[in-house]
């Protein structure tokens, strides 16, 4: 019974985020990408924040009342992922194949990256991009919390500060990405990805799962006696790619909403063709991805925190951000040339290095 409970946690969570997405309020906005054959802005409603707030008061309750251990997500772990990567996969195949397909050559990149560009329910009451991002996120902050109660369970006083720590870290990471959920809408997956098995198959198992893996791979070891100012430095690591990667996403931010606005102090340089206007001060003079490089430094921070830096696996995370991100920047290069032309070349010849400044 325990571990079909586990095989079906996944669809209990997502269903309860879904449900609790629809009836607790939430804010419109506005987004980036405009409807169709018009210049209006889609609507979006969000209220990421709630939905989490929510869901870990209830596994907060679960736990404290002996319904489910504080640690039931991470001893039945393995079937949730087996649940979580049948849910995504057929979720993924059915949003493919119930739709026509764009012009593209194979049915393979179809199921892969999507047909469909940005699917809403109910007039944008429910954006299928968002919530999917949302699952991810409320999905990995339950595994982070069961992870880091099942370290405390088994060492009790004897529990490693870098533990709780990474899990900390990753707790922000979701907590602050919900704040600014706003601003997701201005940033490359909005607007760039369509809705397959990348989206739907990673937001599902890959980001809740393979997220917390620093996590998975220490939580069952001891203390390795982190000297507390290393503990320090790797936090630095961490606020250091926060800095960056946040810091670019809310200037751009800014920039798109309120064009002509300083952004903490920074003046928005531009170069036009009339048409289009691109930014080429602050964190966009210094790289063409310099957020990237941020992302990588706050995976780097995360594992370091855990205190095995020898251990191969943990290092899976920062380095699917390189493969991810590195080819990600290839691809919006080509993107850009072929919408900005002329204007996209002036802009490399201005800001040349494509993600770490001085180096590449």
């Amino acid at each position: 019974m325990e571990t079909t409970m586990g095989f079906l946690a996944p669809f209990i969570i997502i269903s309860a985020i879904f449900i609790l997405s629809v009836l607790l309020p939430g804010r419109w906005v506005n987004g980036y990408i405009t409807k169709p054959g018009s210049t209006e802005k889609m609507r979006y409603r969000l209220n990421g924040l709630p939905v989490l707030f929510v869901v870990v008061l209830i596994w907060f309750l679960l736990g404290y009342f002996d319904v489910l251990a504080y640690d039931w997500l991470y001893i039945y772990r393995w079937q949730g992922v087996a649940g979580a990567f049948i849910l995504g996969a057929i979720f993924s195949l059915e949003i493919v194949v119930q739709n026509p397909p764009p012009v593209r050559k194979s049915i393979f990149a179809d199921i892969f990256f999507g047909r469909l560009e940005n699917p809403q329910l109910w007039g944008g009451r429910v954006d299928v991009k968002m919530m999917l991002y949302l699952i991810g996120a409320v999905m990995l902050e339950l595994n982070v919390l069961s992870f880091a109660a099942h370290h405390y369970m088994l060492y009790g006083a004897m529990a490693s500060p870098g533990i709780y720590m990474a899990s900390a870290l990753i707790t922000y990471f979701v907590v602050e990405y919900l704040i600014f959920e706003e601003v997701h809408l201005y940033t490359y997956d909005l607007f760039a990805e369509r809705v397959g098995f990348k989206l739907g198959w990673g937001c599902i198992i890959f980001y809740p799962y393979f997220y917390s893996i620093s996590l998975w791979a220490t939580v069952n070891l001891p203390d390795p006696n982190t000297p507390t100012w290393l503990l320090g430095i790797y936090v630095l690591i961490f606020f250091s790619g926060w800095g960056l990667a946040r810091g670019a996403n809310m200037q751009k931010y800014f920039f798109k909403k309120y064009p002509g606005r300083t952004f903490l102090g920074i003046e928005p340089k531009t170069i036009t063709d009339g048409k289009n206007t691109l930014l080429v001060s602050g964190f966009w003079g210094t790289s063409r991805h310099i957020n990237y490089l941020g992302e990588i430094l706050m995976a780097s921070g995360i594992i370091l925190c855990t205190g095995y830096p020898s251990l191969i696996w943990p290092w899976l995370y920062p380095l699917y951000y390189v493969a991810l991100l590195f080819t990600r920047q290839s691809d919006d290069d080509k993107r850009c040339e072929l919408k900005y032309g002329e204007l996209w070349k002036s802009y490399k010849e201005k800001v040349p290095y494509r993600i770490i400044p001085y180096i590449y």
